[in-house]
C-alpha cells in the first residue's frame, strides 16, 4: 500500500468524521445550539411561569397575590385624589421625619431628582421643563404663601397622589423620602423668607 493511498484514506476518514460531527451537532430546535452545559440547570424541573400546572384547579402556574397582601416596603395610603381628602390628610398625617442634616440632605437629593425639572432648584416653579417651553403650564410656586400655608400632610398627599396637572409620585418615591422632600420644601420656604427679610433690611 503506497503513501498516497494511505493519505487519501485518512482524508476520507477525517471528512466523514467532520460530516458526522456536523449532523450530530444540529440543534433540537431553532432556539437551541444543541450543546447543553449543566443540563440539570438548563432544563428546569420546576414549572415555568406560564406553563400548565396540574397541581392547581385552574391549571395555572403563576399565582395571583393573596387577597390583602401588599408589596414589600409598601405603605398603604388610604386617601383619594380630591380636595376634601387632601385636607383630611393635612389633619391626620404628621411628618415622622425630623429635620436632621441627613434627612434634609436626602430630601434635597430626592427633590433634585423628581421635582427640580418642574418646580426649579428654589421651588419657585421655574424648572427647565417650563422655561424651555416643553411644559406649557407654570408649575406651582412651592415657596409662595399658598404653599407655605399648606400642612405637611397636604404636601405629602400631593406628592403621593398628584395635584392638578402634576402626576402621582407615590409609586416612584418611598414613603420616608416623600416626607423628607416635605422637609426640604419647608427649608426652601424658610430660605425665601430669610432672603426677603435681608433684602428689606438693606433698603
Amino acid at each position: 500500500m503506497n503513501k498516497s493511498y494511505i493519505s487519501a484514506e485518512i482524508v476520507k476518514a477525517v471528512f466523514l468524521l467532520l460530516i458526522a460531527v456536523f449532523f450530530t451537532s444540529c440543534d433540537r430546535n431553532r432556539n437551541s445550539t444543541g450543546w447543553d452545559y449543566f443540563p440539570d440547570m438548563f432544563y428546569s424541573t420546576a414549572y415555568e411561569t406560564f406553563s400548565k400546572n396540574p397541581n392547581f384547579k385552574d391549571g395555572l402556574t403563576m399565582r395571583v397575590p393573596v387577597t390583602g397582601s401588599v408589596p414589600r416596603d409598601f405603605t398603604p395610603f388610604n386617601f383619594t385624589i380630591d380636595p376634601e381628602s387632601r385636607m383630611l390628610a393635612g389633619k391626620e398625617l404628621k411628618n415622622p421625619e425630623s429635620p436632621t442634616a441627613g434627612s434634609l440632605s436626602r430630601g434635597k437629593a430626592v427633590y433634585s431628582a423628581f421635582c427640580t425639572g418642574c418646580h426649579g432648584d428654589k421651588g419657585e416653579g421655574d424648572g427647565n421643563l417650563f422655561t424651555s417651553g416643553l411644559y406649557p403650564l407654570k408649575p406651582r410656586n412651592l415657596t409662595g404663601s399658598a404653599a407655605e400655608n399648606l400642612k405637611d400632610g397636604e404636601i405629602f398627599h400631593s406628592i403621593t397622589l398628584g395635584f392638578g396637572s402634576m402626576g402621582a409620585h407615590g409609586s416612584q418615591i418611598r414613603t420616608e423620602d416623600r416626607w423628607k422632600v416635605v422637609l426640604h420644601i419647608r427649608e426652601l420656604q424658610v430660605k425665601v423668607k430669610e432672603t426677603s427679610s435681608a433684602g428689606g433690611i438693606g433698603k
